[in-house]
């Protein structure tokens, strides 16, 4: 069925009855294919130059531009999957609307807002304008974000960027960044009654813990930022031990570092690192391997940036209010203004509800952002 041309409302619906699941993240999904390829499909008919760039073989990210290919680009950005809907207490996919509500899978993380920048770069832009919009819809946001970084690899680039992540309709220029190591500890097996020979690798992971607890109390009185707060550190996972009369030759540790602006993986590394030194001060048959598995980097905009200030006047114009936060969770984002793309996120619904047992994006807030986002492209389209 044709999506009326603007309607975001409608366009977010069709979105969400799209089965769009991360296949890594869900191996029995279909994969964002069939929702990029309806998305590419309405943004041609709606007058976009539309192209498809895989990161994988059928998992095709969204390219749509109007305006002139080569003239400064103002970037709208979302992305196409979802995360699984184990133990959700309504259908996933199907966008059904209650109490001026649109419930489902990805409703609020993020095809509300996906919705809402087509919408509104379709009622905004002109083509005769001397300035480009390009509209983004990529895969893999919620695992390794390869379609973003395929998009930059293939030269796509732009002078400024909004990510439609759901803000509750705040701009939010900053989020933070993490890091993610695994710790594997080395004990001597042994019968549980020779305490003379076995070295209990569990009991090591504890000291270990204890040690980063004490590290953990004293980030309240370290850096902090304006919007963000401080970093953190927690355990992930934990995994040791054959049998209850036996010493655990093994343990392995997972840990997530939150890094702030500034920080880096490295620096958390060295953090870890530093903390297995001092408890191998105190036991010398401590040994601990750390390894730094995946790290992303935070993102932060200058509040006096022109995008931010472009959304500010934006808000302003549409009388609502205008809050500046800081996101909790890591986005493209951070690829983006690391490529020198200045990015800030804004968009409809409320990140508490992304991946959560129920989820839903209010009508009226995909309805303002489209208004707020019309007058940016607007603007940006009539800036000589």
């Amino acid at each position: 069925m044709p999506i009326p041309r603007g309607d975001a409302v409608a366009l977010a619906r069709a979105l969400i009855q799209i089965d769009s699941r991360n296949p890594t993240l869900a191996p029995d999904s279909p994969g964002e294919g069939d929702c990029a390829r309806a998305l590419a499909s309405v943004l041609d008919d709606w007058g976009f130059s539309v192209q498809l760039i895989e990161s994988e073989p059928g998992r095709p990210s969204v390219v749509a531009r109007i305006g002139p290919d080569d003239a400064p680009a103002l970037m709208l950005n979302g992305h196409l999957d979802v995360v699984g809907v184990e133990g959700m207490v309504h259908e996933p996919f199907a966008a059904e609307i209650r109490n001026d509500r649109i419930y489902g899978r990805g409703s609020a993380d993020m095809k509300g807002g996906l919705a809402a920048i087509c919408a509104a770069a379709v009622t905004a832009a002109s083509a005769n304008s001397n300035r480009q919009i390009l509209v983004t819809a990529v895969v893999d946001e919620e695992y390794e974000s390869l379609g973003m970084r395929a998009l930059l690899a293939a030269g796509i680039r732009a002078e400024a960027a909004i990510i439609a992540e759901p803000t509750r309709l705040a701009i939010c220029p900053a989020h933070r960044g993490f890091a993610w190591f695994d710790v594997a500890l080395r004990g001597r097996a042994a019968h549980g009654s020779r305490y003379d020979v076995g070295v209990d690798a569990i009991t090591h992971a504890g000291l270990l813990l204890a040690e980063l607890e004490r590290l953990e109390q004293t980030r309240e009185a370290g850096p902090r930022h304006p919007l963000l707060g401080r970093g953190s550190l927690h355990a992930s996972t934990i995994r040791g031990g054959v049998g209850l009369s036996t010493y655990p030759e093994s343990c392995n540790l997972e840990i997530e570092r939150r890094t702030l602006p500034g920080e880096s993986g490295e620096k958390a590394l060295r953090e870890i690192t530093d903390a297995c030194a001092r408890v191998k001060a105190k036991h010398s048959n401590f040994d601990a391997r750390i390894t730094l598995t995946t790290a992303q980097l935070p993102s932060d905009v200058p509040l006096d940036s022109p995008i931010v200030k472009r959304l500010e006047g934006a808000l302003g114009r549409e009388g609502m209010p205008v809050r500046i936060e800081g996101l909790s969770a890591w986005t493209d984002a951070a690829l983006l203004n690391e490529a020198g793309i200045p990015t800030v996120c804004f968009g409809p619904g409320d990140i508490a509800l992304a991946h959560a047992a129920e989820e839903f994006v209010p009508v009226e807030e995909i309805e303002s952002a489209t208004r707020v986002l019309t007058r940016v492209v607007r603007e940006w389209c009539e800036t000589e």
